[in-house]
């Protein structure tokens, strides 16, 4: 099987559909080659050898044979000759995996210099400048990516600190503005870089490049930046990437000349217009790395109309052809339009709720293309804080909206720093002149990135709008000191740790705290939910433990509470002196007495929630924790309870401590304090019930579901069934009102899987606690997990966190055994979830396999839910 394909010059050895073998640039190239766009002949070496490299080491040695082939081919389409001649034939070695990775593998342009060809360029374009700058970015790319030059020790980048210092001797601000005498001397001085840092002199030999540069982007597969994006991304490690070898076109030949990134539509809102940034006499990394300031795609048509009237035609053939918004990059060269890469575009949430919503209105794509277009994790961005247009602002300066929403947190100014303060629960904004993708760590770390330099196309703003991060880029005003940890803005210094709001839909950088307002979903998102919403089985509910809490979860389409926790609501002021009086109560008698003042607390709270969610049923779980989670731990608090209580100090504190248990979460908690305490679950089924009399008195409709917790053996949850019916009854009678009740449990211990059959015989529903469900399978406590789950997902121990990602081998197993054995017993058995895997788009496409009913998440995760839920019923269809 062949490892090598050719592309360019009206023929192509592949298409769009090789992508396992052509990864996604080089299957594209083939592409808009068979769609007869323009596009620099060259060849695309497998993706299949990447995986084969790294394990191996070294590279087949057939495949010297058949590069050199393409390499022929190459030359033959070109009229140039690779390593000399008056007519060099250079290249850029790209890489390119199946699932694009904008940034996070490495490139080299103009491969095939050396001393001699670099003669020949100058010759042949009678532009001695432009040879030299080609062959001083040939010297710099190759020493970083082959070598790893910049990342030898940690004082930066030399090359670019040797240009810096000839700016600053030549007295210039721009690259542009050095002469070819001056850029001929930078190349000596990096040649020099090469060998002082190698122990050796940068290759002339341009087949050794060529093999050096290969093997390169194989490796940088298994870069850091590379393997955090795919794990942030949810991108097989297995893939490998391929290698494109391109014929270069000159964008830097003059002001005929020059390079640029485009979207078919705007990345940023959806809407439909050529979006992107371009620079006349440039390289394509010019455009991205802030160096100049790039002028806007629509300015084109006044430099080159016929060139940008060429330019909008190829977009709109890709974008009809793919139908979908592409990214793509292109080269002028002497006024000819080569155009180098197509790609999926990356969007924001807005963009991709926007964009799938018109394409169907454009008769592009249908519902189905539509919803399964749209991550349903990407929502989580629609949903997220803007800053309160009320709040009095103290604006340090603007910059370009990169990426919207808007985002809190301390400054900080490396990678490294901002990713150790996340893990220390800090909230950071991370401040760079400019990005790049060693900076990857820390941007998924931050709530925001800022940067001085940069467009609307840079690092920061294309992996921001990825990830959903706010990001403000080329902020020109900033004087960022990465070394001293400080910015300057117009005489006003910002240290690290000093408090910063980003405002991405505005490129506002405001100084301090800002107050921030909750977003509401516009038209089009409404759009696509209804879509969602006529095509999935899967309910979705939420967890909800106030009334305001259950209105916005409506607002985002619950339908229904899955999760009501009572024991929040005894946190709240005066009710949690009642609730440790209801503790330490020595005698069922004075238990009932404190249990008589928390009623009418739990009774207001519960007809809240029931009006709130009106005509949908509310889950209602009794008390779980243990009790010693309600008692107080400091002195002075414990001082202010024995007075309150009237007994001695030393006896409080003996209670309190008899109370301390070896392992709290399996000790006396959930179904086993009702059973301990059956007067604790006579009161809060009483608030339940007069709550629903109460609220269906006043025009609500209430269905109650109230839920034992912690029930591994079908007799307790027997008992706690038989005082909640009771208690019903009693109500009912009381108050001449019947109400419209199930009772069923929370199954979170494995046990209670096992022997579903036999607790359905009791239960009107299942809810499963998947985070509980979850610690009690894999014998793992949550709250000590984060020490070493990140080191299990990092050495492939396990492939997610299973408190993120529901486990389906273990944890998921246990589901089904419960799902089918309680079904066995009642076939009508109502079956959800309510663990935070409610929430997470691969979890609930797991719970529509399993048949749950519903599942329930926090209320921003509800269009989460109900997405994930359509794609899993359009993916069984």
């Amino acid at each position: 099987m062949a490892d090598v394909y050719s592309f360019g010059s009206g023929k192509a050895d592949g298409n769009a559909g090789m992508r396992d073998i052509l990864g996604g640039k080089g299957a594209d190239l083939a592409e808009m080659t068979n769609l007869g766009i323009p596009v620099p002949p060259g060849f695309t070496i497998s993706a299949r050898l990447c995986i084969a490299y790294v394990e191996q080491g070294e590279l087949p040695a057939s495949l010297r044979g058949e590069v050199a082939e393409a390499m022929a081919r190459l030359e033959s389409a070109t009229g140039r000759r690779f390593g000399g001649g008056e007519k060099p034939l250079l290249v850029s070695v790209r890489s390119g995996a199946k699932i694009s990775m904008p940034g996070m593998m490495d490139t080299i342009l103009n491969l095939g210099l050396n001393d001699r060809t670099v003669r020949s360029l100058a010759a042949e374009s009678q532009n001695p400048r432009f040879a030299y700058d080609s062959y001083r970015r040939f010297l710099q790319m190759y020493g970083n990516v082959v070598y790893g030059i910049k990342g030898l020790d940690d004082t930066g980048d030399p090359f670019e600190h040797a240009l810096d210092q000839l700016k600053r001797e030549r007295e210039v601000e721009r690259d542009i503005d050095l002469s070819a005498s001056d850029l001929q001397s930078l190349a000596e001085t990096f040649q020099g870089i090469v060998e002082q840092k190698t122990h050796h002199p940068f290759p002339e030999d341009p087949w050794d490049q060529l093999r050096d540069a290969i093997e390169a982007v194989f490796k940088s597969w298994n870069s850091r930046r590379a393997v955090d994006y795919r794990s942030v991304h949810r991108i097989p490690h297995d893939l490998g990437t391929a290698v494109n070898v391109m014929a270069m076109v000159f964008g830097n030949l003059g002001e005929d000349s020059g390079s640029g990134v485009a979207f078919t539509r705007d990345p940023s809102t959806g809407h439909a217009r050529l979006y992107g940034e371009f620079l006349t006499n440039a390289q394509g990394e010019d455009v991205v790395a802030g160096i100049r300031d790039p002028e806007p795609i629509s300015q084109m048509s006044t430099w080159m109309p016929g060139v940008h009237r060429e330019f909008e035609g190829y977009c709109q053939t890709l974008e009809r052809h793919y139908k979908d918004m592409q990214d793509v990059e292109f080269t002028i060269e002497r006024g000819k339009l080569y155009m180098l890469q197509t790609r999926r575009g990356k969007r924001t949430a807005l963009a991709a709720v926007r964009m799938a919503v018109d394409m169907v209105e454009e008769g592009l794509i249908d519902q189905r293309t539509a919803l399964a277009r749209v991550e349903p994790a990407q929502l989580d961005q629609l949903l997220h804080p803007t800053v309160d247009p009320a709040a009095e602002l103290r604006v340090l300066t603007t910059g370009l909206p990169a990426s919207p929403g808007a985002a809190v947190g301390k400054a900080v100014f490396d990678a490294n720093r901002a990713a150790e303060l996340a893990t220390d629960g800090e909230a950071v904004i991370l401040v760079r002149r400019e990005t790049s993708p060693d900076d990857f760590h820390g941007m998924v770390a931050a709530q925001g990135i800022l940067t001085s330099r940069g467009g609307m196309t840079s690092h920061a703003a294309v992996v921001a709008r990825g990830m959903g991060k706010c990001c403000v880029a080329g902020a020109r005003e900033l004087e960022v000191d990465e070394a001293s940890r400080q910015l300057q803005v117009n005489g006003t210094a910002v240290n690290e740790g000093d408090w910063l709001t980003l405002d991405g839909s505005t490129g506002r950088v405001i100084l301090g705290k800002t107050k921030l307002v909750e977003p509401k979903p516009g038209g089009d998102f409404v759009k696509l939910m209804t879509w969602a919403d006529e095509h999935r089985r899967l309910r979705v509910r939420t967890n909800a433990d106030t009334p305001a809490d259950a209105a916005r979860a409506r607002e985002f389409g619950a339908e229904g509470i899955g999760l009501c926790r009572t024991e929040h609501m005894f946190f709240e002021g005066d009710r949690i002196r009642s609730m440790r009086e209801m503790i330490l109560s020595e005698t069922s008698d004075e238990r009932r007495r404190a249990l008589r003042t928390l009623l009418p607390m739990q009774r207001s709270d519960f007809v809240g929630i029931f009006r709130a969610m009106d005509g949908y049923p509310v889950t209602i779980r009794l008390l779980d924790p243990p009790l010693h989670e309600f008692l107080p731990r400091e002195e002075d608090e414990l001082r202010e309870l024995a007075e309150a209580m009237n007994v001695p100090l030393d006896q409080l504190r003996r209670t309190v401590n008899a109370l301390a248990e070896s392992n709290p979460m399996l000790g006396h908690r959930g179904c086993r304090l009702g059973i301990a305490y059956p007067e604790i679950t006579e009161m809060q089924a009483r608030a339940i019930f007069e709550a629903a009399c109460e609220a269906s008195a006043g025009g609500a409709e209430v269905h109650v579901e109230v839920m034992v917790p912690l029930v591994a053996h079908v007799e307790e949850l027997r008992q706690q069934a038989a005082i909640i019916r009771e208690t019903a009854d009693l109500v009912s009678a009381a108050r001449e009102q019947p109400v419209d009740y199930l009772v069923g449990t929370m199954i979170e211990v494995p046990r209670a899987c096992v022997t579903a059959e036999q607790i359905a015989e009791v239960a009107e529903f299942f809810s499963f606690g998947t985070n509980d469900l979850t610690q009690t399978t894999f014998g793992i406590s949550r709250d000590d997990a984060g020490r070493f789950l990140p080191l299990y997902a990092e050495s492939g121990v396990l492939p997610d966190d299973p408190f993120q990602t529901l486990d389906e081998d273990g944890v998921g197993a246990l589901v089904e055994m419960a799902v089918s054995g309680g079904r066995k017993a009642n076939p009508k058995l109502k079956i959800g979830i309510c663990g935070e895997h409610g929430g997470d788009p691969r979890s609930v496409v797991f719970c529509h396999r399993a048949g749950l009913n519903y599942v329930s998440c926090s209320p921003f995760r509800v269009p989460i839910a109900r997405l994930a839920a359509a794609q899993a019923a359009l993916a069984d269809a």
